[in-house]
């Protein structure tokens, strides 16, 4: 497996593009074939959500996705229903596509109608630019973004030949289980709807199910896989652990510059949870960490207050000894051990974890001393700068 530029226009049979005017944009990406997908599981579900999640559901297979950024068409009732199927008629008329294989998305300000009318004005402009360079990649990464600071891609080329791009977008409200994000994945491996469905719930469990930015869970989350079977390859069963670690590798990939480019964001916080007794104790002490105010807060002032750590590994519902304990920090360089098998006496160099917290990137390192599981959690500081974006939004 190799890394390679393009994003999702790296595989066969997909075109895209997108523009953005100020803080609204249009994408559309055509790729035909099988199609998978996870939705956000927010109880108050955005229009566009309902719509896709039921087209997948009954077609499980999609010819384009038409996606709106800057207004996320949620807790809008019926009006809001007809506005996202009116989205997906507008664009299968202009391409003389079925509108039920037409998947929508939405992201923006909730509890706003959208006004199709900007949308049938852009439509034309970006249909008139579409295409297969990674440059049409890029302006559908751009077009998506709200807050983001900057557009998420991905490629890979597996040994077999089969190609996985994906693009994204997310930066705030971001946990549990995605949050204000979506993304758009693409193969040209020849494979059924079935194997999509269930390696992308696999991959995605493991990446953007272990991001936490703030806290708060989205009413539009969306990951979209679709496979054009352009390449005429179908993974083996030998290959199909390739496939699925290729898709993971992607989605883990933008899963991390979702939790870098958080709202407000100065450092990219990685926690290692290993020695689990089972994967959900790794998995929930992981993402405590991550999501703790406490421990954001600490490592956006370079205060050394380790202590906060092993407090939201204690409080995550993971099965865990307090004397079994080991706990590192990583970043800079520099690697300082704290805690060792409970016991914190010769090992607690505060000085050099403050110059560790001072890096771009931090991994924290916790050992549970309980067994062989482990789950990685991706998260990011919590700053002023986080409030001022949130507290602005709308103006």
């Amino acid at each position: 497996m190799k890394k390679i530029d393009g994003g999702i226009c790296a595989v066969q049979g997909v075109s895209a593009n997108g523009i953005k005017e100020g803080k609204t944009g249009l994408v559309v990406i055509l790729a035909e074939g099988p199609a998978a997908g996870v939705f956000t599981r927010n109880k108050v579900t955005a229009a566009p959500v309902l719509l896709t999640r039921q087209r997948i559901e009954t077609e499980n297979h999609l010819s384009a996705v038409i996606v709106n950024s800057g207004n996320a068409n949620a807790f809008t009732g019926d009006d809001g229903y007809l506005d996202a199927m009116g989205m997906a008629s507008m664009l299968a008329g202009k391409l003389d596509l079925d509108p039920e294989l037409v998947a929508v998305a939405s992201t923006g300000v909730i509890g706003r109608r959208l006004d199709l009318g900007l949308i049938e004005k852009q439509l034309p402009e970006v249909l008139g630019a579409m295409g297969s360079s990674p440059g049409c990649s890029q302006a559908a990464a751009k077009a998506i973004m709200t807050t983001d600071k900057v557009p998420k891609e991905a490629a890979v080329e597996l040994d077999c030949g089969v190609r996985i791009g994906a693009i994204a977008k997310g930066s705030g409200m971001i946990e549990p289980n995605m949050g204000t994000m979506l993304c758009f994945v693409y193969t040209d491996a020849k494979v059924p709807a079935d194997v999509l469905d269930a390696a992308l719930r696999k991959a995605v469990e493991k990446s953007f199910n272990m991001v936490v930015v703030d806290g708060d869970t989205s009413t539009n989350d969306m990951v979209l896989f679709t496979a054009t079977c352009k390449s005429g390859i179908k993974p083996c069963l030998e290959c199909l652990d390739e496939f699925e670690e290729g898709l993971l590798y992607v989605l883990t990939e933008l899963a991390k510059k979702m939790a870098k480019d958080g709202e407000g964001a100065t450092k990219l916080v990685e926690a290692r949870v290993t020695g689990a007794k089972e994967y959900e104790d790794a998995r929930l002490a992981a993402k405590a960490i991550v999501r703790s105010p406490l421990v954001k807060t600490a490592i956006f002032g370079k205060d050394p207050n380790w202590g906060r750590v092993v407090a939201a590994a204690g409080y995550s519902g993971a099965e865990l000894e307090q004397d079994k304990l080991s706990l590192s920090f990583i970043g800079g360089g520099e690697e300082v051990e704290l805690v060792k098998a409970g016991d914190i006496s010769g090992f607690a160099d505060l000085g050099l974890l403050k110059k560790i917290m001072a890096a771009e990137e931090i991994v924290i390192t916790l050992d549970l001393g309980m067994g062989e599981e482990s789950a990685t959690a991706w998260g990011c500081d919590l700053t002023y700068d986080y409030v001022r974006i949130n507290a602005e939004y709308t103006t």
